[in-house]
């Protein structure tokens, strides 16, 4: 009876328990409900004041009239928009260093503990004749902790995070082409800019005194029209000319002060804060290019947005590549040891492994799929970068079209406003008494001044058809090393390259293809023969897809492993040194990973890649050899 009142009550206790679970539930999930909420004006206000207190911090004040190459360094190490793009780019080699770590294999480490209210365990009956054959008993203890460790490998995973960490790579060189762009269209605007608020502060002054006498002379000239001095017919048409000069006066002016707010932006200058323009002479112009057919070549090899085709292009194979690795049959090997608190354990410790071997034969069936996917997207990839050379080369011919003309125009206005000059000293020189004299005087002035800024305004024009022709190029304005750079000198580095600019119209080489640095490469520290030997051609490998030559006569490049083991890991650290010809040391990075102890041979090669990806730009600069070694170090 006792029993059966146990399992009649069972099922109520069971409906009970689940009704309480459910109610339980309902309260944490109204409790944890998320509903919108709008940002409050304080935290608007206190963001507001965050960002504006971090937008010009650690800049160097201004302390004196500005020149072009101090604006132009000052762009370059202070503007927004640059810091935004470089830390893009140090975000994507940060993914990149990440994605070469997923090539390791995983050494997962557990601990836990588990208790229960009752003990587990349970009978055995037979299988024919279904007679229970063991009393109830358990193996288990009511509580007890569990501990372990285990390392694993996939062979897919491997591949797969092979060639993603490769992508990843090429992605990192893709932020740099962007930052490429960047540079180049910064130096650009300052020109633009500069040149145009140079004008206008040199003409300010005298535009000022021009507009107040052109003022004053049209409220004479309007007294002179009522009292009949002078006939009304050319009262009016003295009137008409100065109003004509002082509009024209005016709309320059706006035009040009426009370009100093500009320039305060671009130079990412505190709001409220004056600065004037160093009154340097203007620089000369280089001739308009005639090899145009030359231009189009370099634009096509250097120009940032078709050297960011040639990375996709790499990335869409190695896509392509990560799918064909589904295909094959997986390899996966697992190694752990384990250890219970559990007493009634025979064995309390333990290890085991085990290794396993894969094939989804239904995926050989996707083969034709993904063969045509790459062969369209390649397709795609080779008509947009058809399609993005032709616009480039037609970008070359417009820009060195426009800046011939620029500089015809240029001609033209510097010979009219000498003409307008002379003519307003021969009339003010020639002046008399008389009202309309006077009136004439003022006319050829205003007249002078309109045409100085006329020629300044076509030579900033001329400026910036020469800034445009320059990028459409992709020509680099500085090598790019200039990071380390304090303001003093970069504006210095700028100013060597405004020299040599205005010396050749355009260099037909450039810093990106100048001729590969070279470098001999050791590895030391490792004790296998054919690892060194492995990981040699590896480094070699490495270098050279990057553009840096590997020769015996080169630079010597030392990469160096030391490993120190404690209990089940070791603590593994690739060293990069990289030596001039005398000894002397040019820079020098570390590369730290833990591994399980004896690991691999290929886990060691794996380490070797991420630190020579992870140091790239290092290693660029340090095989770099027009740069200074006291320059070099991290």
């Amino acid at each position: 009876m006792n029993r059966n009142h146990s399992c009649s009550a069972s099922p109520r206790i069971v409906r009970t328990a689940i009704a309480a679970s459910m109610a339980s539930m309902l309260v944490v999930l109204s409790a944890c409900s998320v509903t919108p909420k709008l940002a409050t004006p304080d935290e608007v206000t206190a963001r507001v004041k965050d960002d504006v207190s971090k937008m010009h911090v650690n800049q160097a004040p201004i302390s004196g009239p500005l020149t072009f190459e101090e604006a132009a360094a000052r762009t370059l190490k202070y503007n927004l928009d640059y810091r935004l793009k470089k830390m893009e780019s140090a975000l994507a080699l940060g993914v990149a260093d990440q994605a070469m770590n997923d090539m390791l294999p995983s050494l997962v480490a557990s601990a836990g503990y588990r208790t229960r209210n009752n003990d587990s365990g349970g009978t055995s009956i037979g299988i024919e004749d279904r007679i229970q054959s063991l009393r109830p008993s358990t193996s288990e203890e009511r509580r007890h902790s569990l501990s372990g460790a285990e390392f694993s490998w996939n062979a897919l995973d491997f591949g797969v995070s092979y060639y993603r960490a490769r992508q990843q790579g090429d992605q990192y060189l893709i932020a740099e082409e962007r930052r490429r762009k960047v540079v180049q269209s910064m130096i650009q605007d300052v020109r633009i800019s500069y040149w145009r608020a140079l004008g206008a502060q040199r003409l300010l002054a005298e535009s000022d005194a021009i507009v107040q006498r052109a003022t004053t002379a049209l409220g004479r000239s309007r007294e002179a029209e009522t009292q009949r001095l002078i006939s009304p017919v050319q009262a009016l048409t003295y009137q008409r000319a100065l109003l004509d000069a002082i509009t024209l006066l005016n709309q320059r002016r706006q035009d040009l002060e426009f370009a100093k707010i500009e320039l305060a932006a671009l130079m990412n200058v505190e709001p409220g804060v004056n600065f004037t323009l160093a009154d340097s002479p203007q620089g000369k112009l280089p001739p308009a290019p005639r090899d145009i057919r030359k231009l189009e070549e370099m634009a096509l090899l250097q120009r940032p947005e078709l050297r960011e085709e040639d990375y996709r292009k790499r990335i869409t194979g190695d896509e392509a590549r990560k799918q064909m690795l589904s295909v094959f049959p997986n390899l996966g090997l697992d190694f752990g040891s384990q250890r219970d608190t559990n007493n009634l354990l025979y064995n309390n410790s333990w290890s085991q492994g085990g290794i396993r071997l894969s094939w989804n034969l239904m995926k050989l069936f996707s083969i034709p799929a993904i063969q045509r996917s790459k062969e369209q997207q390649e397709v795609v990839d080779q008509t947009r970068r058809m399609a993005l050379s032709m616009a480039v080369m037609t970008q070359v011919r417009i820009s060195a079209e426009r800046y011939r003309l620029a500089l015809e125009d240029y001609r033209l206005a510097d010979s009219a406003a000498q003409v307008d000059k002379r003519m307003a000293d021969y009339t003010r020189a020639a002046v008399s008494s008389r009202l309309d004299s006077e009136l004439e005087a003022v006319r050829t002035q205003a007249r002078a001044v309109l045409g100085a800024y006329q020629r300044m305004s076509a030579y900033g024009a001329a400026q910036v058809a020469f800034s445009r022709m320059y990028s459409s190029v992709g020509i680099d304005a500085l090598p790019d090393n200039f990071e380390g750079d304090d303001l003093a000198a970069l504006t210095e580095r700028v100013r060597a390259h405004i020299k040599a600019v205005e010396a050749d119209a355009l260099p037909l080489t450039s810093n990106l293809f100048v001729q590969a640095p070279m470098v001999s490469v050791t590895v030391a520290g490792v004790g296998d023969a054919v690892g060194k030997v492995r990981m040699t051609a590896q480094v070699k490998q490495f270098l050279e897809r990057n553009e840096i030559e590997v020769n015996d006569k080169g630079m010597p490049l030392t990469f160096t492993l030391s490993r120190t083991e404690s209990g089940d890991l070791e603590k593994v650290s690739w060293a990069i040194v990289a030596t001039d010809t005398t000894g002397k040391v040019r820079g020098e990075a570390t590369h730290n990973v833990t591994l399980p102890a004896s690991s691999r041979q290929a886990t060691y090669e794996a380490a070797l890649a991420a630190a020579m990806t992870s140091n790239l730009q290092r290693l660029r600069t340090w095989v770099d050899p027009m740069e200074p070694a006291a320059q070099q170090k991290p």
